[in-house]
């Protein structure tokens, strides 16, 4: 009587195991990928946020002057999806905008904020924040 030595996985296993690895990686891509942009949306709206900070605080000790406070570099381009529809900035309604590239917060005297890629003729202060200027 000879004894064999089964030691090893068949190909049809090996095989299985590949398949639902391959499933699992399709599942998961695109979540990691849309949590990332998620992310990315938040970093800017955060950077926005400290930005209209330093445009209001700077606009108070003053005495209420225009302020534009950038340039802030967004790492997302294009329209804020993943976000709140309804998160603002001061007054300036973020959920749903378009915004490419480097932007510029602009505080009035009367505190309305807008944000666009104009840098103005408004009192300026230089937006070092972690948007990597």
């Amino acid at each position: 009587m000879k004894k064999t030595n089964k030691k090893g996985f068949t190909l049809a296993e090996l095989l299985i195991v590949v398949a639902i690895i391959a499933v699992l990686v399709a599942i998961a891509i695109p979540i990691f990928s849309s949590q990332l942009e998620k992310s990315r949306e938040s970093a800017d709206a955060a950077n926005l946020r400290a930005a209209y900070a330093m445009g209001a605080a700077e606009s108070l000790t003053q005495d209420g002057i225009a302020v534009t406070v950038g340039p802030v570099n967004l790492k997302q381009s294009g329209t804020f999806e993943k976000i709140d529809s309804t998160t603002k900035i001061g007054n300036f309604q973020l959920g749903g905008v378009t915004l490419t590239g480097a932007v510029y917060v602009h505080v009035s005297e009367t505190g309305s904020v807008t944000i666009d890629a104009t840098k103005g003729s408004d009192h300026f202060i230089n937006f070092m924040g972690a948007s990597g200027n």
